[in-house]
């Protein structure tokens, strides 16, 4: 590494950290606002409440690390900049590119950094948190009827059109991942109804993967006039075929960005697009969280041209541009993110347009600023 490299690496390095050390600070005191509430209501001890918090902190990085990369670097490059020394390198022969060399390596090392936390760490912290959450709530409960109203999702359903089968249940425990009042509707590839079956309860077996019904009746009909067949009660019944996963059935009832990658990655591998419309949301936000890594590279494409701008006008118009620019950016990956959900664009297409489009834009500012 040059002494170019070495002395811009220095001054970014110092503000990133500064930067990085304010943003989790105050995203932490925001989580607390929100969530500190409930983990005293659950009587969590001073213990919990901290690894509860040391959960959460990984969750955040993917989100603002490119955000303290971008202020880190307008700081950093805007003092050099007053103080004549971005004047100093070029006149020296040094280009625009030879001067961010170390700025575009520290980008693509936090593109790799925060690529390892959204695939690796994140997805098991987020369910982490989310169980560790709902276990502190339980045991707070006083009562099994309070415990089983914390724990009860009322009104759960599931489309299969994979294996043509259509789920309902009035309620659903996802503790112990027991439906009450259930419904099960079999059709064949037309949508005609091949059987119906209606049970007081039915449970999932995770240690054979099935489910298993009780104090049930088996209906059959016609797939042709739709008439009944025959109708056949029974106390227990085991329906080996029936490998619906209970945390697939869960993950259609929240939203994208309540899922970590893993669990989008069940849901998209489960249930294809193709077959259920609301899945491209899920495929949006899967291929979002996989291409979100390398805005890092977006940052210091846009951050540096417009940082040393202000050799020729203010440093402020440089420094506004850029954030302007960089507002865009999401503005540009939420109108993508729209598109993608209502199948006007590809969800991968959707996903990656921002970070291409910007990175194109990059190319062109910076040989405009050589």
């Amino acid at each position: 590494m040059s002494l170019i490299d070495r002395y811009v690496f220095k001054e970014w390095l110092v503000g990133f950290a500064l930067t990085l050390g304010v943003i989790v600070g105050i995203l932490i005191l925001q989580n607390m606002y929100d969530s500190l509430p409930d983990l005293l209501d659950a009587r969590a001890t001073v213990g919990q409440i901290l690894f509860y918090y040391s959960l959460a902190l990984p969750t955040y990085m993917p989100a603002i690390l490119p955000i303290a990369f971008l202020v880190s670097l307008l700081f950093s490059l805007g003092g050099l900049h007053r103080n004549n020394e971005i004047v100093a390198m070029r006149a020296a022969g040094a280009s625009l590119l030879r001067i961010s060399r170390s700025l575009w390596l520290a980008g693509l090392a936090l593109s790799m950094l925060v690529f390892y936390l959204t695939a690796q760490v994140v997805p098991k912290t987020v369910e982490q948190a989310r169980v560790f959450m709902e276990n502190l709530e339980f045991a707070a409960a006083e009562t099994k009827e309070e415990v089983d109203r914390r724990s009860t999702l009322y009104n759960l359903g599931f489309d299969n059109r994979k294996d043509g089968r259509l789920w309902f249940m009035n309620r659903f425990n996802e503790r112990t991942w027991l439906g009450l009042g259930v419904n099960v509707h079999t059709r064949d590839a037309s949508g005609a109804e091949l059987s119906r079956i209606a049970a007081r309860e039915a449970y999932f077996d995770d240690t054979r993967g099935h489910w298993v019904f009780l104090g049930g009746r088996e209906m059959l009909f016609d797939p042709e006039t739709g008439d009944p067949l025959r109708s056949v009660p029974f106390e227990e019944k085991v329906f080996e075929a029936f490998n619906e996963d209970p945390k697939l059935m869960l993950g259609f009832h929240k939203r994208p960005k309540e899922l970590s990658l893993l669990e989008l990655r069940r849901i998209i591998d489960a249930v294809p697009a193709e077959e259920n419309p609301a899945v491209h949301a899920y495929e949006v936000r899967y291929f979002s969280l996989l291409a979100a890594p390398f805005s890092c590279l977006v940052v210091v494409g846009i951050a540096v041209p417009f940082a040393v701008a202000g050799v020729r006008t203010s440093p402020m118009v440089g420094v506004s541009k850029c954030l302007g620019l960089f507002a865009f950016f999401y503005v540009l990956i939420s109108i993508a993110i729209i598109l993608g959900e209502r199948q006007i664009i590809p969800t991968i297409v959707a996903a990656w347009l921002p970070n291409i489009t910007m990175l194109f834009l990059a190319i062109w500012l910076f040989r405009r600023a050589r």
